[in-house]
């Protein structure tokens, strides 16, 4: 009997009459094809013979084990090893190779090879490049480190140039210098770790001096146009603000009550004469006139105009405060004494007039007015006023006494 297998062979009747080999269906060998050939396996669930479909690249041999797994090369997986290992990609669509991230990064894409994850503040398709803000050391391992840049005083970004061992900042903001602009640029101070420009009120020239402002302080170098003080605010000892307040002027000398001075010191002007002369007091003759021609030249001057010094000034704004002051006194006294006026008359003093048989008695109902002339209070003629006070009423009949 051949005794085929009726799931292997093609005819489980028919065989060789001489070896008694059956007729195997493909992916089954033996002599009644009860076994898998090379490259099929067991399907466990339908016990027939299936194809492994391992990859020719990606396997070491086209056998597979009973789950169907092939046997994958360095870098390959996946059930029939058709897919890179994680770290490794395509490298010509058939081999896979190792991932080139510079050590930075264990994966990349497994079609392109990009590197996925850059650690170590890397960037780029295979970790080759700093971060923005970092920089590449120059130790051999290569390493990317942050830079010593502020982003308020820079941009953020360096680099480091070859055979030089510190990076610099690639671009300073505006009033920051310094290979790490961490120092102030001319023109700017130092004020709380922030570099601000110096206030000096248009009084220096950038050009003549190194520094408009010491860079710890603000305090400005080199006040021009006669101008002194912390930030060039105020004018040097010997000269005044003009009247527009602008410029820094000479103080000369006054020649008179009514002397008015014509002078020149002031920024920005081209050279020019000035004269003083002395304005004629009303009073004097024609032949006492003065008139003074100071004559001087200077660069950067402009004329201006004092008319009072500012002792004069004191003095005029004291005397008429002083007026103001006597005039409101003397006001406030006038309607005191009205007020008082106006009381006496409403309290004028009341007489009692009592009659006797001999002689009539009088009382005063106010007494402010102790001296009162009672000599009108009768209006007979005959009445008269002793000297002792008392009031004498004569008639034809009576004299009588009060």
């Amino acid at each position: 009997l051949c005794n085929c297998s009726a799931v292997g062979s093609a005819s489980a009747a028919e065989c060789n009459s001489t070896t008694g080999q059956c007729p195997c269906l493909e992916g089954y060998v033996g002599l009644r094809c009860e076994s898998c050939a090379e490259g099929f396996y067991l399907e466990q669930r339908s016990q027939q013979c299936r194809p492994c479909g391992c990859s020719p690249a990606g396997s070491s041999s086209a056998q597979c084990d009973d789950s169907g797994k092939c046997q994958c090369r360095v870098g390959v997986t996946d059930l029939k090893c058709d897919r890179c290992s994680d770290g490794y990609y395509r490298f010509n669509e058939t081999t896979c190779e190792p991932c080139q991230c510079n050590n930075h990064s264990k994966t990349c894409d497994s079609l392109t090879g990009t590197c996925l994850h850059c650690q170590e503040n890397t960037e780029g398709n295979h970790c080759e490049l700093c971060k923005e803000g970092f920089y590449r050391s120059t130790h051999p391992a290569h390493t990317c480190h942050r830079c010593p840049c502020s982003t308020v005083a820079s941009t953020g970004t360096c680099r480091i140039q070859p055979h030089e061992t510190a990076p610099r900042c690639d671009k300073c903001k505006s009033g920051y210098a310094g290979p790490n602009c961490n120092q102030c640029d001319n023109g700017y101070y130092n004020s709380d770790s922030i570099c601000v420009r110096c206030k000096c009120n248009g009084n220096v020239d950038p050009a003549q001096s190194p520094r408009v402002c010491k860079p710890e302080s603000g305090e400005c170098i080199g006040c021009l146009y006669h101008t002194a003080g912390f930030h060039c605010e105020a004018c040097e000892d010997g000269y005044v603000r003009d009247p527009e307040g602008t410029n820094c002027t000479k103080k000369e000398a006054t020649l008179g009550p009514e002397t008015r001075e014509f002078t020149t010191s002031a920024p920005n002007a081209s050279k020019a004469t000035s004269f003083s002369t002395a304005v004629i007091n009303s009073t004097l003759s024609p032949t006492t006139i003065h008139t003074v021609f100071p004559i001087s030249s200077s660069d950067n001057s402009t004329s201006a105009f004092a008319d009072v010094s500012w002792t004069q000034f004191n003095i005029i704004i004291l005397t008429v405060i002083i007026i103001v002051v006597v005039l409101l006194m003397g006001f406030v006294g006038a309607v005191y004494m009205y007020r008082e006026y106006q009381n006496r008359k409403l309290n004028a003093p009341f007489w009692t007039i009592e009659l006797k048989e001999d002689n009539i008695s009088f009382s005063s109902y106010h007494d402010s007015i102790p001296n009162a002339d009672v000599s009108g209070l009768l209006e007979d003629d005959g009445n008269e006023v002793a000297p002792n006070g008392q009031l004498t009423l004569t008639t034809p009949m009576h004299n009588y006494k009060a």
